[in-house]
């Protein structure tokens, strides 16, 4: 259960420092790059689920907040049945990182509205502003900055319906969290024979 704690501290600092960092010194929608032209730091904040994706409305968003306490509880539940059953570390590994980046985001949702006066394209957000936050307890939105147009181009003309449009490949933005859970989730699915062996 230790190396399990210390795999989630971990992202755990990584992911929140990275998001205060950003949050504090870029304005909402800056970007600057960091590899070429496939790899961006770009400030965005995400309102919902992945993706932007989003339950509408304040009774909504808390209750998504909500869920995604329930969901951490059972994750950490899963996370302590396996290491007393003296699961493979691989599953230990896989559970730890899921449980880190959804830890990762509920502390945006519940704390970041208390902590940050809002963010906008011409004001940088403050940490403990006097005049108080800019949302409620479970109302914050989520930090994201990771952005890999990997491939950046137009349809042909001749494609229906998007002909001629842009064609962004990797268009979506993400945090540290959001990859623990990404690679945690694609661990278990492309090692699940030896994670789960079938038994007889």
């Amino acid at each position: 259960m230790k190396k399990a704690l210390w795999i989630v501290l971990l992202v755990l600092i990584v992911d929140q420092v990275l998001k205060i960092w950003i949050k504090i010194t870029f304005y909402l929608g800056e970007s600057h790059p960091v590899l070429g032209h496939w790899f961006y730091l770009h400030f965005t904040e995400n309102e919902g689920m992945a993706f932007g994706m989003q339950l509408s409305g304040h009774w909504g968003k808390l209750a998504l907040s909500i869920f995604r306490i329930f969901a951490i509880t059972g994750i950490f539940w899963w996370l302590y049945k396996v290491t007393r059953n003296k699961a493979g570390n691989l599953l230990i590994i896989c559970i730890a990182l899921i449980l880190a980046g959804a830890i990762g985001n509920i502390l945006d949702s519940a704390f970041y509205g208390l902590l940050f006066n809002e963010s906008s394209f011409m004001q940088l957000a403050t940490l403990f502003p006097k005049g108080g936050g800019y949302a409620s307890f479970l109302h914050g939105k989520v930090v994201d900055m990771l952005y890999f147009p990997i491939i950046e181009t137009h349809f042909p003309h001749w494609v229906p319906v998007f002909g001629g449009e842009e064609f962004v490949f990797f268009r979506p933005v993400f945090n540290i969290s959001d990859s623990a859970i990404t690679t945690g989730v694609l661990m278990l699915i492309v090692f699940q024979k030896k994670i789960f062996p079938a038994t007889k």
